[in-house]
C-alpha cells in the first residue's frame, strides 16, 4: 500500500498499486496523477465529457475492480439455467391460446328457432300419435304434420313401418240413421253384448267374431252403434258366418285393460279364439264393414284350402300382421323465441282415447336446437373440433329412457336453452352460432278423466355465452422476458452477495 495525505482535498488515499497499473517506486504526487488520468478515461473525459455521457445509467465497472469466486460462478450457472428454463416455458405459453368465456345479451335477429327431435313412444301407436305447440305468444298449433315422420316399431323398438311423413290423418265417414238404437232393437238385439265372464269363450266357439270396443260416454261410439245394430242384423240375414258382438268398456274395464283398448271405439277381428291384427281403420259405414268381412272370410277360406292340398299355413295367415304399438316419431319445429312448450299427446280425430290406458314412457333419441349438426359445413364441424367437450352440451337429452311405471302419470321436461357464439378464430370461417341446454325432467300425475301428455317446455335464455380462444401479446410476451432476466439476475445476485458476505466473515 501507499498511504499518501492530499492537503488539497485534505482526504487518505489508500489504493492497491496495482489497481493504477502502477509497478515501480514512485511518490504521491505521480500516485495522484495517475489516479486521476484513470478516473479521465472511466467517466469519459471526466469534467469535460458531453451531457450523453454524463446520464449513463450503465457505466462500466473495470476488470480488475472485479473478483471471481467460486460461489459466484456456481451462482452463474444457477442464474442461466433459470433464464433458459423461464425463456422456453415463457415461449412456449406465448404459442398456446386459452379458451375464456363471456356472457353478453343475445342480439340475434332470428325471429324462430328450429327445434330437433327424434322421440320412441314405447306404447303409443302412430295413429294416436299428436305433435303440439303452445308459447306465450298466443301460438297455438294441433297435430303438427308439416316436417315430421312417423315410423311404427316392432317389438325391439326397430323400425318395421313408415307411417307417413307430412300426412294427415283422415276423417273416417259415418252413416246417419233415421232410425234410433231402441228402434234397431224392436226386432232383437244383433251385436251380442259380452262380458268378461263370457267374452272368452265366445271368441274360442266361433270361428270368426267381430266386436266392437265401446265406451258409452264417446261420441264417436255414439255415432256408429246404429251403423253397428244394422251390419250385425245385414250379416245374419245374409247368413254370413260370422258373430258381431260388442263390449262395454266402462262395465267391463278390467277386460278391456287385459286386451289392451286404447281408443274408443275399437273394432277388432277375432278368428279362431286368436285377435287378428290390425284392428280395422276404415271407414265406418255399413258397406264398409261388409266389405271387410267378406274380404277377411274369403282369406280364411283361401288359407284353408292351401291347408288341406298340404300346405303350410303360416303363423300371420291367422293372427295377421303383427301391430306393435310403438311409434317414432321425427322431424322439426320452426318455434318462436319466446317460452313455449311441444307436447306429445294421445289424440285422433276418429277416437276417444283411453285415458286408462295411455302409457307415454318414451326414449328421447335425439333433441336439440338450432341447425343439426350432420347439415352443418366440413367448416363448422373443424371448429367444433377445436371446443372443449365442456362447452359442447347441445344435446343432453340423447338416448335417455323415460318410463312410467303406472298409468296417469307422465314426464314433463322443462329446457333452459342459451345462445352459444363459438369464436375459434379471427375470421368468420372461425365462428360457429350454436344453442346449448339445461333440462330438468320429472313425472306428473293426472287426474283419472285426463289423456297424459309428454310435455318439453323450453326458455330462451336472453343471455348468451361467448366462447373464444385468446393468445398472449406480444407485448406482454416481451414485458415477462424482462422481468424473468432482471428479476433472475437480481435475485440470484443478491442471494451470491449473502452468501458471499458470509463465507467472508468465516473466512476472517
Amino acid at each position: 500500500f501507499f498511504f499518501c495525505y492530499d492537503f488539497g482535498r485534505y482526504r487518505y488515499i489508500s489504493h492497491y498499486v496495482s489497481f493504477y497499473k502502477i509497478t515501480e517506486p514512485t511518490t504521491c504526487s505521480s500516485i495522484f496523477k495517475s489516479i486521476k488520468m484513470y478516473n479521465n478515461n472511466i467517466n469519459g473525459g471526466a469534467r469535460g465529457g458531453s451531457f450523453l455521457q454524463s446520464v449513463d445509467f450503465y457505466r462500466r465497472v473495470p476488470t480488475d475492480l472485479t473478483e471471481a469466486t467460486n460461489l459466484g460462478a456456481i451462482m452463474s450457472l444457477i442464474c442461466i439455467t433459470t433464464m433458459a428454463v423461464l425463456f422456453l416455458s415463457e415461449t412456449y405459453a406465448f404459442t398456446q391460446t386459452s379458451l375464456i368465456t363471456n356472457i353478453a345479451m343475445d342480439d340475434n335477429p332470428e325471429a324462430q328457432i328450429r327445434l330437433n327431435f327424434n322421440i320412441t313412444m314405447l306404447d303409443l301407436h302412430c295413429d294416436f300419435v299428436s305433435v303440439d305447440v303452445l308459447d306465450s305468444l298466443g301460438t297455438n298449433r294441433q297435430n303438427i304434420t308439416k316436417n315430421i315422420e312417423k315410423w311404427q316399431i316392432d317389438g325391439d323398438g326397430m323400425r318395421r313401418v313408415f307411417s307417413g311423413r307430412n300426412r294427415e290423418v283422415r276423417e273416417l265417414a259415418h252413416e246417419e240413421h233415421e232410425e234410433t238404437l231402441e228402434q234397431l232393437h224392436s226386432n232383437g238385439v244383433h251385436a251380442i253384448p259380452l262380458t268378461k265372464d263370457t267374452f272368452d269363450n265366445f271368441v274360442a266357439e266361433n270361428d270368426a267374431v267381430f266386436v266392437n270396443f265401446f265406451a258409452p260416454w264417446c261420441v264417436w261410439c255414439q255415432r256408429l252403434h246404429p251403423t253397428w245394430e244394422k251390419f250385425a242384423e245385414q250379416m245374419e240375414s245374409e247368413r254370413v258366418d260370422i258373430r258381431v258382438a260388442t263390449v262395454d268398456c266402462i262395465a267391463e274395464m278390467d277386460l278391456c285393460r287385459k286386451v289392451g283398448i286404447r281408443a274408443f271405439p275399437s273394432l277388432r277381428w277375432y278368428e279362431e279364439g286368436n285377435h287378428v291384427q290390425p284392428d280395422y281403420k276404415q271407414d265406418r259405414t255399413v258397406s264398409a264393414l261388409a266389405g271387410f268381412t267378406k274380404r277377411k272370410r274369403d282369406m280364411s277360406q283361401k288359407h284353408r284350402s292351401m291347408l288341406a292340398d298340404g300346405k303350410k299355413r303360416s303363423k300371420n295367415s291367422v293372427q295377421g300382421r303383427p301391430d306393435h304399438p310403438g311409434c317414432q316419431v321425427s322431424g322439426h319445429l320452426m318455434v318462436n323465441r319466446v317460452p313455449g312448450n311441444f307436447h306429445i299427446e294421445a289424440k285422433s280425430k276418429n277416437h276417444n282415447l283411453n285415458a286408462a290406458m295411455t302409457n307415454l314412457t318414451h326414449v328421447v333419441n335425439h333433441l336439440s336446437f338450432g341447425e343439426p349438426l350432420e347439415n352443418r359445413s366440413r367448416k363448422v364441424k373443424r371448429v367444433l373440433n377445436r371446443v372443449p367437450d365442456e362447452h359442447k352440451n347441445f344435446s343432453p337429452l340423447d338416448n335417455e329412457l323415460f318410463s312410467t311405471e303406472t298409468f296417469h302419470n307422465a314426464w314433463h321436461h322443462y329446457i333452459k336453452v342459451v345462445s352459444t357464439h363459438l369464436n375459434m378464430g379471427k375470421s368468420d370461417y372461425d365462428k360457429v352460432t350454436t344453442y346449448q341446454f339445461l333440462e330438468q325432467s320429472q313425472i306428473v300425475h293426472y287426474n283419472v278423466d285426463d289423456v297424459p301428455e309428454a310435455r318439453f317446455s323450453y326458455d330462451i335464455s336472453p343471455m348468451s355465452v361467448i366462447v373464444e380462444r385468446e393468445g398472449r401479446k406480444w407485448y406482454d410476451y416481451l414485458t415477462s422476458l424482462c422481468a424473468i432476466i432482471g428479476g433472475t439476475f437480481t435475485t440470484l445476485g443478491l442471494i451470491d452477495s449473502i452468501f458471499y458476505r458470509v463465507f467472508k466473515t468465516k473466512k476472517l
